[in-house]
């Protein structure tokens, strides 16, 4: 029996590790719908509410991510920066670069 707990237990760690890695952050899509990214630049990432905000899908991953990077920190604080500042403190820089992979991959 000993020989039994001792597989059973790491074998359940490290699927409660794996577990725990997958639904620690969701995907870009996700994050882009609940941080509420679309409300001002549309569901689809093509449709803002007004002209001033860009048509984010199809933006250069790099890009984008320096950009919201650059937003969050306060070295960005032209145009529609003020507005953005809220909204980025509502996502840290690992899911930053999750949404900026996910506008890439739109067409």
């Amino acid at each position: 029996m000993k020989s039994l707990k001792l597989v059973f237990i790491p074998a359940a760690f490290a699927a409660l590790s794996m577990t725990m890695s997958t639904t620690a952050m969701a995907d870009g899509a996700d994050l882009y719908k609940s941080k509420t990214c679309w409300s001002c630049h549309g569901k689809d990432a093509k449709s803002p509410i007004m002209k001033a905000y860009p048509k984010l899908a199809g933006q250069n991953a790099d890009y984008a991510y320096n950009q919201m990077v650059d937003i969050k920190s306060g070295k960005r604080n032209n145009g529609q920066a003020a507005a953005m500042k809220g909204v980025m403190g509502l996502v840290n820089e690992a899911e930053i670069r999750e949404i900026a992979n996910w506008l890439e991959s739109l067409k």
